[in-house]
């Protein structure tokens, strides 16, 4: 299958500290602390504003970092490296990219060991960690021939087993269960988006939802795994991909309800100025209490980043800058799937983009980024209910924090 533009990149994540506001005022727990990446960079922060440090690795010939999958303790996690890009001026991306290699890693947040893993039986180049699994094996991605294909592999990344098969499609997204059983995921296939779940081998595999002009994208099961969430863009009427409806369905495909019309979610973010410009989709997720988290569209929003439909996508972003089109915003929000009523959770004066909604695993706090148009994307957290809002970090120099991440 060819690479998509949202799906080829999608499915892979110490310098001058930043300025921050005073420190939250609620009563953070003492260790509640959360990644986000910032230039290439992965920082690590307490949920209060201090001990912000951005990660740096001993290896050579590493470009960038970025955290996957937490271990249950809480002081593990996957790392992602990535080797200096293959692509670049007068090499296409589809061509390119996926002959850069990638590495993988355990590191240890609390001594800083650094171990390499899935060096053994190696299938390509570029793999990328998908998701960990319960029986201490893990699924990654595969890039071989342009042609991508999940598999399930021992840490140490012997014993590789398929997951999906060369020609299925690519998926990503991918969402493991509260009992740990099943895993949920969208397919970016031959026939457009859609979403599946299956056993953790891959057997079993049941279509949840597709249909012609509509791409189906980012499940997330329900805490008591009754549900899933996940997102429906119109593709005839927004080939950007920028707004999309909410969904809730039961993880055969049955019981399945829009939460949301008029497409009012916030699907692919983009942000920045043209100095700054970045962005990645979306996904709503579940609340502990078990509503649904997303960043909602104000009415008559329009973003500044303007994706261009008439021309060949060669950067993965292919939009041009418009900031005085830009109006509205977006507002992080809380839907209840039961009865779709909205509460507005952030405040901020438009225009400006609330986005990457992340509650703490106590369901106490919130974080989310906050870009002005044009501007880079802020760090900030708040209270379940929206109150205490605080500016946690601006990132690196000042030029971006992105994809916040508590750590269990």
């Amino acid at each position: 299958m060819n690479l998509s533009r949202r799906s080829f990149l999608q499915s892979i994540p110490l310098t001058s500290m930043a300025a921050m506001s005073a420190p939250f005022a609620g009563a953070a727990p003492e260790k509640k602390r959360f990644f986000f990446t910032s230039q290439g960079k992965t920082a690590l922060m307490n949920a209060d504003g201090s001990d912000l440090r951005y990660l740096e690795f001993n290896v050579p010939n590493q470009a960038t970092w970025q955290p996957g999958g937490f271990f249950p303790d809480g002081h593990r996690v996957i790392m992602l490296s990535m080797e200096p890009r293959r692509d670049g001026p007068g090499k296409p991306f589809e061509e390119y990219y996926h002959t850069t290699p990638t590495h993988l890693w355990i590191y240890d947040l609390d001594s800083g060991a650094l171990e390499e893993i899935a060096t053994k039986e190696r299938l390509a180049p570029f793999q990328t960690p998908q998701l960990l699994l319960q029986d201490g094996r893990m699924l990654i991605q595969v890039i071989r021939d342009k042609v991508p294909q999940t598999f399930s592999i021992n840490l140490d990344g012997s014993d590789p087993q398929p997951f999906t098969q060369p020609g299925e499609g690519m998926p990503y997204g991918l969402s493991l269960s509260p009992d740990g059983k099943r895993v949920a995921y969208h397919l970016a296939g031959p026939r457009g988006y859609e979403i599946q779940t299956a056993n953790v081998d891959g057997t079993n595999k049941t279509l949840v939802a597709q249909q012609a002009g509509h791409l189906y994208f980012g499940p997330n099961w329900s805490p008591d795994g009754e549900w899933l969430c996940f997102q429906d863009c119109i593709l005839g009427q927004d080939p950007g991909h920028d707004w999309s409806d909410l969904v809730v369905s039961r993880p055969d495909g049955t019981e399945q309800r829009l939460l949301t019309e008029g497409q009012a979610l916030w699907f692919a973010a983009t942000y920045g100025g043209p100095d700054t410009r970045g962005g990645g989709s979306n996904v709503p997720v579940w609340s502990k209490d078990g509503t649904i988290l997303c960043s909602r569209r104000e009415p008559g929003s329009r973003v500044p980043w303007e994706y261009q439909a008439d021309r060949p996508d060669v950067d993965h972003f292919n939009r041009d800058f418009k900031p005085e089109q830009a109006r509205g915003g977006t507002r992080i929000a809380r839907i209840d799937p039961k009865t779709g009523s909205v509460t507005p959770l952030s405040i901020a004066n438009s225009p400006s983009w609330d986005f990457r909604n992340a509650e703490s695993t106590d369901g106490q706090h919130i974080l989310f980024c906050r870009a002005k148009t044009g501007g880079a994307p802020e760090l900030w957290i708040c209270d379940a209910n929206g109150g205490k809002q605080c500016l946690l970090t601006q990132g690196v120099d000042n030029l971006g924090a992105d994809h916040p991440r508590w750590i269990p």
